[in-house]
Formats: C-alpha cells, sequence, structure tokens
C-alpha cells in the first residue's frame, strides 16, 4: 500500500478541514483518506493500494484546497 502525508499551511485550514472532512470519510476505491488540522496547518493522510489510485485523491483533495481557499480570499 501507497502513502502520502500531506502538510499544508494555510490561514484558511479551519475552512478546508471543515470543507474536506466529509470527503474523507467516503468510502472510496483502493484510498483511505484521513483529514486534520491545527494551528493554521491542514494533514492529510492517503493511502492508496496503486499509484492511479494515489494520484487520483492527490489531485481531488488538491483540487478541493485551492477552491477552498480561493473561496475564503473571496469572501474576506
Amino acid at each position: 500500500m501507497l502513502r502520502a502525508l500531506v502538510s499544508i499551511e494555510s490561514d484558511s485550514s479551519d475552512a478546508i478541514v471543515s470543507a474536506i472532512g466529509p470527503e474523507a470519510g467516503r468510502e472510496l476505491p483502493r484510498t483511505q483518506v484521513s483529514v486534520g488540522g491545527s494551528d493554521g496547518r491542514v494533514t492529510l493522510d492517503i493511502r492508496a493500494s496503486d499509484s492511479s489510485a494515489m494520484r487520483a485523491a492527490l489531485n481531488s483533495y488538491l483540487e478541493c484546497i485551492r477552491i477552498t481557499e480561493e473561496i475564503e480570499k473571496i469572501t474576506r
């Protein structure tokens, strides 16, 4: 099993965890994801059975993080 630990510093960390937390609880084929955050940091722990599943999960979560940050900037 492949594992990626991603740690991102962001002023929007609370919003990011709130936005992607429920997604991490969904069952995805070949992938397990947990999301945490504190002190302006978001942490993703992604486990995937193969490189295609890992790539898809990374792309999906990083895009959600980018969108959440964009929305936070607009609404401030």
